[in-house]
């Protein structure tokens, strides 16, 4: 009796690939073209096999940019360089996925997105809609970060968390990052002949890895990856880390390619999942056991339970909640700013009111507003 044949994708229904600019763009600064171009036609092969709909975040803009301009490497170029080399290069790329993709008979429409668009409830609301609508159309959107705009302070800085934040919006079953390397290791493989694949991924909480830098002329290591993971299995998604140096790299990954699978979280809904994607996280705050034990079994965050509040931070900032021992715990919008929450930390009820001078609120961080990690 012959094997049935694998499908890593089998019951996916929209997904979104995620290319990084070390498969997309070679080292001289031009795109890989026929690499390229087999990627779209596994995009037209999952449509018309699979009835699978696809989004794509794809970089390498700043790449093609700098080469066409003859900038400097990225670590000794400037933020107006990288500006420039992002305006420069988009529209390169967005040409060629447009060619690529009517040589398929097939449409694609590029988004630009900034970290605030998809910070900012209003918004991500409304490229959530413009994603659904596309999709609706049969239109292979094409997101990547405006980097022409972006500073350090207000981006994404990688399209791995970007690919998962996307998936959210599109309201997509899994996401696929598309790397150098088949998946995540014990330990960096380059330099540990001993480090072991790890295919599947049920609690990230439970790692205990070595995460790489980023190679290539990328911006995200796994250690971007790990956390777009989370993101993404918080939000009820899926996340695999696959090989995609080969041509046909999707296709690949159907047919049983090896990688990482991280499961995701059944149990959200889509305002914890939007809770859980942020990444403007402006502080930290460390919770005793009992805090943890209360948590874990879905109640809210109460100050008596906090050990330490780090950063400054206004009311209903993103913050991440950490057990004594480091290990992250959770993600929420606070209902104190870092001084109040400083006042208070680590007091009961009745001793709140004196120190706040007013009545003091139900919780330092509500169940509502709160999503364990």
């Amino acid at each position: 009796m012959s094997e049935e044949t694998p499908n890593n994708l089998k019951g996916i229904k929209r997904l979104v690939v995620k290319i990084g600019s070390a498969l997309l763009v070679s080292d001289a600064g031009e795109p890989e073209r026929y690499w390229l171009a087999s990627l779209i036609d596994d995009i037209a092969h999952l449509k018309r096999e699979n009835d699978i709909e696809t989004v794509i975040v794809a970089s390498g803009a700043v790449a093609m940019g700098a080469e066409l301009l003859d900038l400097p490497p990225r670590e000794k170029r400037s933020l107006e360089d990288s500006q420039a080399a992002a305006a420069t290069g988009q529209i390169l790329l967005s040409s060629l996925f447009s060619e690529l993709f009517r040589a398929q008979r097939l449409r694609a429409a590029q988004i630009l997105v900034t970290l605030d668009d998809l910070q900012d409830r209003r918004r991500y609301l409304n490229a959530a809609a413009t994603l659904d609508r596309l999709v609706s159309l049969g239109v292979t959107p094409i997101v990547n970060e405006n980097d022409s705009v972006t500073t350090e302070a207000i981006r994404f800085g990688d399209n791995d968390r970007l690919a998962a934040r996307v998936a959210q919006a599109a309201d997509a079953d899994m996401v696929l990052l598309l790397s150098n390397v088949d998946g995540l290791y014990t330990a960096d493989p380059r330099g540990d002949p001993k480090a072991e694949h790890i295919p599947v991924v049920d609690e990230i909480s439970s790692l205990n890895v070595t995460l790489g830098a980023s190679t290539g002329p990328g911006s995200g290591g796994m250690g971007s990856k790990v956390e777009a993971a989370r993101i993404a299995t918080a939000s009820g998604i899926n996340l695999a880390i696959a090989d995609g140096q080969r041509p046909n790299p999707v296709l690949r990954y159907r047919d049983g390619g090896r990688a990482t699978l991280f499961t995701a979280n059944p149990d959200v809904n889509a305002r914890k999942a939007w809770i859980a994607g942020k990444i403007d996280i402006q502080g930290r705050i460390t919770i005793d056991e009992g805090a943890e034990k209360a948590l874990c079994e879905g109640n809210s965050l109460l100050a008596a339970g906090v050990i330490s509040i780090d950063g400054e931070f206004a009311r209903g900032a993103s913050i991440d909640i950490y057990s004594a021992e480091g290990a992250l715990l959770a993600r929420g919008l606070t209902g104190y700013s870092s001084g109040d929450a400083r006042l208070i930390a680590g007091k009961r009820n009745d001793a709140q009111r004196e120190l706040l001078g007013y009545a003091p609120r139900s919780a330092l961080v509500h169940r509502n507003n709160m999503v364990l990690l």
